[in-house]
Order: C-alpha cells, then sequence, then structure tokens
C-alpha cells in the first residue's frame, strides 16, 4: 500500500501537463489526446487538465465529446475556458440551439450573462464570448443581434480584428456614417499604449472602411512607411479603385498581391470580379480550376467556376455552381449577386430579384443590390420601385456612374428629359475622371441615351455629337447609326439620314425602326427630288413629312433600347444585356 501512495507521489504530472502542450504546438493531436486522458486521471479530474484534454478532441473534430465531457461536471457554469469551448464545440457542430443556450447561461435579454466566472475574466475572454455569440446569432439569421454581439467586442477589445472584419467583410454596417460611428465609439485611448499605436489602429481600420472614397483621397492619418507595401493594405487599395470603376488599376494591383501571395484569400472575391469585369475567360478558367483543386470546401472556389461559365454564356452550370457556392457559405455576398445575374440573362425577373434581395439583406453596407433590384425593376416597367431603389443606392455610393446611368434612364422614362442630362451627364464626367480620355466600349449605351435625351430637348447638334462618340466606341451598331440617321431627318438633311439608315441595315437587316423610316424618307425624297437636275418641275410641298412622321413616335421605338444597353454594374462583373456591365463584388 505504501508503494502504490510512494508512486503515485513520484509521477510528474507537470512533465505530462507540458508535454500536452508540446504535442498540441506540433499538431500530434492524437498523442496530446492520450496524455491529456492520463493527466486529467493523475489530477483527480482538474478544471484545467479537463480544458486541455477537451481541446484536445476539439482539435481532433470530436465536438460534441469535448462538449459532453464538459457539460457532464457542470464546468460551463464555473470555469470560464470551459464555458467559452463548450459552446464553441456546439457551434462547429451547427447545434445552434444549444451553443445560444451554453452562452445565455439561461438569461434572456443580455449581450453577456450576469455570471460571477465571466465578469472577473479579462477583457480578451469577454470579447472572444462576444464574438462567438456574434457568429452564433448570425448563423441563426438573427443580424441585429449578431451585429450588436460585434460592436460589442469589438469595444471590449479594439484588438479583436475578427469582429471588426464579421461587421466589415459581410457589408453589416449602412455604409459610411455607420462605419464612423463605429470607429469613433471605439475606446481607443483607453485600450492603446500610446497616441501611436492609437493612430495605427485607427488607419488600419479605416483602410477597410473608406471603399467608396476616390483611391487618391488620403486618409486622416498617414500608415507607417513600412505598411504601405502590406499586402491586405494593397487589397484594400484595390478595392477603392473597384468600387470607383478604374478595374484595369485594380486587377493591376490584385496580380502584384497574387504574385507575392498566390493564396491570398481576401484577394480574390475583388480578383475574380475584375477578371470578368474585363472580359478574361482565359484567367478566369485558369484560376477557377487552381481553387477548387486547392480549397474544394472554399465558397470562393465554385463562385470563381460559376463567374467563369457566366462570363461566357452558360448560364445553367453558371447557376448550378453558383449555387453550391451560396450552400458552402450562405453569407457569401457576391455569390448571391452572380446568382442573381444568372436568372437576369434569361430575363427571370422574379428569380433574380429573389436573389438580390437576399444579397441586400446580407450586405447592407453595399449599392450593388439595391442597383439591381432597381435595374429589374426598370425592366418591368415598374418605374416607382425601380426609382425608390436607384436613390437608396445613390445614397451609399453617390458618385457611382452605372447608378447615375440608370437614375437617367428611369428619368428618361418618366420624360423628365432635363433630370435624365443631368444623370447622363454627371455619369459621363464621372467616367472621364477615372479612365481620362480612353473611354470603354461598355459606355456606348451612356452615349447613344444622352443623344436620346438631347434629341428629346432639341439639342439637335449635341445629340448627333454623343452618337458619333458612341460610334467610336462601338462601329457596327446598327441602332447608332439608325438614332443618327433620325437625328439628320429632324434637321434636314433628308439624304444623309437616307445613308445611314441604309448603313443601319447593312449591319441589321431586320432593324424595324429603320426599315420603316426608311421608307417615310424615300417618299420624302420622291417628292423633293427633281426628275433631272434642270428640270423646272418644284417639289410638292413637304406635307409627307409632316403628315406623317408626328405619327411615327420614335421615342416608343428608341426606349426599348435605351433599356436593352443599359450599362448597370455587377461590383463582380458581367453583362446583364448587350453591353451591361455586372458587378459582383462584397
Amino acid at each position: 500500500m505504501a508503494n502504490k501512495e510512494e508512486s503515485e507521489v513520484n509521477v510528474n504530472i507537470e512533465k505530462y501537463r507540458r508535454l500536452v502542450k508540446h504535442y498540441i504546438d506540433l499538431r500530434l493531436y492524437s498523442s496530446a489526446l492520450f496524455w491529456a486522458d492520463k493527466v486529467v486521471s493523475l489530477s483527480s479530474e482538474d478544471p484545467e487538465d479537463i480544458y486541455w484534454l477537451a481541446q484536445c478532441m476539439y482539435l481532433l473534430k470530436q465536438y460534441h465529446r469535448a462538449a459532453e465531457l464538459i457539460m457532464n461536471r457542470g464546468l460551463e457554469k464555473k470555469h470560464v475556458l470551459c464555458y467559452y469551448l463548450a459552446a464553441r464545440c456546439f457551434l462547429e457542430a451547427y447545434d445552434l440551439p444549444e451553443a445560444l443556450q451554453v452562452l445565455n447561461c439561461g438569461e434572456q435579454g443580455s449581450l453577456l450573462p450576469n455570471v460571477s466566472f465571466l465578469e472577473g475574466s479579462p477583457k480578451e475572454v469577454q470579447s472572444a464570448v462576444l464574438l462567438l455569440k456574434g457568429r452564433v446569432c448570425e448563423e441563426m439569421d438573427n443580424r441585429a443581434l449578431a451585429v450588436a454581439c460585434y460592436k460589442e467586442a469589438l469595444c471590449k477589445d479594439v484588438h479583436c480584428y475578427e469582429a471588426f472584419e464579421a461587421l466589415t467583410q459581410h457589408q453589416m454596417l449602412p455604409a459610411w456614417e455607420g462605419e464612423e460611428e463605429v470607429l469613433s465609439s471605439l475606446p481607443l485611448s483607453e485600450q492603446c499604449s500610446g497616441q501611436e499605436e492609437e493612430r495605427l489602429v485607427r488607419t488600419l481600420y479605416r483602410t477597410k472602411l473608406k471603399k467608396y472614397h476616390a483611391p487618391q483621397q488620403e486618409p486622416n492619418e498617414r500608415l507607417p512607411a513600412k505598411l504601405s507595401s502590406n499586402l491586405d493594405v494593397a487589397v484594400c487599395e484595390a478595392e477603392r479603385h473597384y468600387y470607383n470603376c478604374n478595374y484595369r488599376e485594380c486587377l493591376r494591383i490584385t496580380e502584384q498581391v497574387l504574385k507575392k501571395d498566390s493564396y491570398h484569400s481576401g484577394c480574390f472575391p475583388v480578383h475574380i470580379a475584375c477578371l470578368v469585369d474585363l472580359k478574361m475567360s482565359n484567367k478566369l478558367f485558369y484560376l477557377a480550376h487552381r481553387l477548387v483543386d486547392l480549397y474544394p470546401e472554399s465558397a470562393v472556389s465554385w463562385f470563381a467556376v460559376g463567374c467563369y461559365y457566366y462570363l461566357i454564356g452558360k448560364s445553367d452550370p453558371a447557376r448550378r455552381y453558383l449555387a453550391k457556392a451560396t450552400t458552402l457559405d450562405k453569407l457569401f455576398g457576391p455569390a448571391w449577386l452572380a446568382y442573381g445575374h444568372s436568372f437576369a440573362t434569361e430575363n427571370e425577373h422574379d428569380q433574380a430579384m429573389a436573389a438580390y434581395f437576399k444579397a441586400s439583406q446580407l450586405m447592407k453596407g453595399c449599392h450593388l443590390p439595391l442597383l439591381y433590384i432597381g435595374l429589374e425593376n426598370g425592366l418591368t416597367n415598374n418605374v416607382r420601385l425601380a426609382d425608390k431603389f436607384l436613390k437608396q443606392a445613390a445614397e451609399i455610393a453617390e458618385g457611382d456612374p452605372f447608378v447615375l446611368h440608370e437614375m437617367g434612364t428611369i428619368a428618361y422614362q418618366n420624360q423628365d428629359y432635363a433630370a435624365a442630362e443631368q444623370h447622363f451627364t454627371a455619369a459621363l464626367e464621372r467616367i472621364k475622371v477615372v479612365n481620362g480620355e480612353l473611354i470603354p466600349s461598355r459606355w456606348e449605351p451612356l452615349y447613344n441615351n444622352l443623344g436620346h435625351t438631347y434629341r428629346k430637348l432639341r439639342k439637335y447638334e449635341e445629340a448627333l455629337r454623343m452618337h458619333q462618340e458612341a460610334l467610336l466606341l462601338s462601329p457596327m451598331n446598327a441602332s447608332t447609326y439608325a438614332a443618327m440617321a433620325f437625328v439628320n431627318a429632324l434637321l434636314g438633311n433628308t439624304s444623309d439620314a437616307v445613308d445611314l439608315f441604309h448603313k443601319a441595315l447593312g449591319i441589321r437587316r431586320d432593324h424595324t425602326f429603320s426599315t420603316t423610316m426608311l421608307g417615310y424618307l424615300l417618299e420624302q425624297l420622291m417628292v423633293e427630288t427633281p426628275p433631272f437636275s434642270s428640270s423646272s418641275e418644284t417639289s410638292a410641298d413637304s406635307f409627307l413629312w409632316q403628315s406623317t412622321v408626328p405619327y411615327l413616335d420614335i421615342d416608343r421605338a428608341a426606349l426599348p433600347s435605351l433599356h436593352e444597353t443599359s450599362t448597370s454594374s455587377l461590383s463582380f462583373e458581367v453583362e446583364m444585356q448587350d453591353t451591361s456591365a455586372v458587378r459582383i463584388l462584397e
């Protein structure tokens, strides 16, 4: 009996405790579990040793076993780390009600339960508990409570980047005002050791927030020089270029980032969006296959595959892969946007709007879902709702040229031609600021629509100039030739109008408007033109033109093309109509 007691006393438990942690550091979890189990028995189930045993089970993905180990001993109500780990195990096992019950400790109505073991714990632990509760609430679609938990977690520990990322990455905050409010509420001066550290934290967080501000705008506080080449900072800069429609500069930055870090997860969504927008299908094909091979369980991998099929015009496989991306991560907003586009390209407006509404719930701080809801309402002639959603999008992204263009289109439909001119002109000025003199061909519809608006305002020379600019961007567009021909007809240049209508029909033989107008103009020429140059026979009064053309409602004919060539955006980027750029980003 004495020998047995002596052997128990001589066992060095501390050595085996250190051994458990050492094996965890070496990622030898089975070895760590074996010795942790023995340490628990040797220490007569010390709570700290039970925690490390449960930790080993958690690392081996034995979530229910770890939670049961803790709860059978009631440690989730006594030991703060066991309390946190038990809730974490239920979250990983996707047993959300049980996780929430553990976190609430039977209480309702407060973010943190009023229990002694939690009140005396460090602020970092309290922040981690709030972050965990926010994730549980977000998974249960209680986003309002999730936002409150994330904000409180960030206030408890201003360095808890995961709470900040949860608010910004999923676009939970309502644009810039909400973001500024969160930053100003953080107790940086209390938790940072000095002004330099406070300035560093504030500036780093600002780089994640100011996505709608011009890239050349200097933030209030500059980053240290050594951080200027940081890859996360570069990705933030790329996102600002993207939201300011400078896609080539955005692509240049993302390519540099991926050259240094080929698997930078934060860079993939904006990089994929740029490849879609710039129609680089070969690069997207290669990237999508590489991601699927390496990360088959990641939503962004199938998002890339779906975007590739969307880019090449195959909506069915695109829809299938995008649906898989939303299944893997139902909070991944860009996949929901792209999923809506796959329906919109086939004019399935109801299904498209359902996907866009889902995206708008997930991305409250992003203007893109609102833009596309407005666009779909416009395409279904629900002008009032379209105007409402487009105004909401404009409040978030005031200078976005895609939003301005769609607002101009709705104003044109409402016969408010002065407002349409204002919106189209503002969009054009914004594009010139971003792209300089090299305007991408995607903006040909904007020039044509501005030309239609000038014609309505009887500014025929300006209208003709806009259509000529559109022709430079897209030389083989029958609608542009037809629009130029009609303006020439209104100016009395009948012969030039006939030539232009012939060119339009040469490009597109079934262009109904050109065929109809060409018949009227040829009859007009027959009346006006003498049989031969020396003929004294005067041409008849232009009664035919004056009596027939007013009955041909040119704007009824031109209006569909105004929407057919809509240049809306999806900030991951593809075409919704023939020339409609679609942006699908976060």
